[in-house]
C-alpha cells in the first residue's frame, strides 16, 4: 500500500507557487542556461547529451515563466563566442534552434507567444535562419510572454555595432550629435523594443556575465546558483523570483 502510493506521489507532478502571490514578477528575466556540458560529463555521456536535455528544460522554463506572468523571457542560446568551440558540437547547436521551434511552435501558438531573435543572423546556417524566422513570423501577432532568445549573440559586438549606426546617422544628418543619450543608444541595440531585464540568472555556479547584455543589465538583479541548466526545475525558476520580490531595487538612489 505504502509502496504503490510513493509510486503515485513521485509520478504526480508537484505544482510549485510563489510564497507571496501579491509582491511584484520580474517584467523581464534572462538567463544565462550555463552547464550542459558539466551536466553530460558528470554522467559519462557526450556534450550534445547535455545540450538536447537543456532544450526539454528550456519547455518547461517557458511555460512557468508565463505560468506565473512573466513579460519577456530572454535566454541566452549561443554566443558569438561559442563558434570556438569543436565543430561537432556546434553543428549540433545550430541545429536545435530548427528541432526546438519545429516541436514547440503549435504549443507556443496556442499559449500566445510571441518569438524574438536577438543576434546576429549573418553567420547562422540556412535551416537555422529559416527555422526562426518563421517562428517569429508566426507568432508576431500574438500578445503574451515574449520569448527572445539570444543567438549568435555578444554585447561588446552589439554595442560597437550600434555606435556604428548612430555615427552614420550624425553623418548622414538624420542625428544630431547633441541628441545623443542612453534612451537613443538603446534604441540603436538589438533588444531595441524590449524592455532591460529586472532579474538575470546564471545556472552552474560561474559568477559572470560572458559577455551578455552589459548595456541592458546596468541596474538589473542578479540571482545565480549551482545547479546545473538541464537540472533547473520550476522551483528554481521560483526561488530566483522570490528573491527578487525580497530586493529593494534603488537604482542608485538611497
Amino acid at each position: 500500500m505504502l509502496n504503490k502510493l510513493a509510486r503515485k506521489m513521485k509520478s504526480e507532478p508537484v505544482e510549485h507557487t510563489l510564497a507571496d502571490q501579491e509582491a511584484p514578477v520580474p517584467a523581464h528575466i534572462a538567463i544565462i542556461m550555463d552547464g550542459n556540458g558539466r551536466w553530460a560529463k558528470q554522467r559519462g555521456l557526450p556534450r550534445i547529451a547535455g545540450h538536447r536535455e537543456g532544450m526539454n528544460v528550456i519547455r518547461n522554463i517557458v511555460r512557468s515563466a508565463n505560468k506565473i506572468g512573466v513579460e519577456t523571457l530572454t535566454l541566452y542560446a549561443f554566443s558569438t563566442e561559442n563558434w570556438k568551440r569543436p565543430k561537432t558540437e556546434v553543428d549540433f547547436l545550430m541545429r536545435l534552434p530548427e528541432r526546438f521551434l519545429s516541436m514547440e511552435l503549435p504549443v507556443l501558438m496556442e499559449e500566445n507567444v510571441i518569438v524574438r531573435i536577438t543576434g546576429s543572423k549573418e553567420r547562422l546556417p540556412e535551416y537555422t535562419r529559416r527555422a526562426v524566422e518563421e517562428a517569429v513570423t508566426k507568432t508576431a501577432d500574438n500578445t503574451g510572454l515574449i520569448l527572445n532568445f539570444a543567438l549568435n549573440y555578444g554585447a561588446r559586438n552589439e554595442i560597437m555595432e550600434a555606435f556604428e549606426h548612430i555615427y552614420e546617422d550624425v553623418d548622414k544628418g538624420h542625428l544630431r550629435k547633441e541628441d545623443i543619450s542612453e534612451a537613443v543608444v538603446s534604441d540603436y541595440l538589438m533588444t531595441n523594443g524590449l524592455s532591460e531585464p529586472d532579474l538575470l540568472i546564471r545556472t552552474s555556479g560561474e559568477i559572470r556575465l560572458s559577455n551578455f547584455m552589459l548595456w541592458q543589465l546596468a541596474y538589473s538583479e542578479f540571482w545565480f546558483t549551482d545547479v546545473l541548466w538541464p537540472d533547473f526545475k520550476e522551483q528554481h525558476l521560483l526561488e530566483a523570483v522570490q528573491s527578487y520580490q525580497n530586493r529593494q531595487r534603488r537604482y542608485g538612489g538611497v
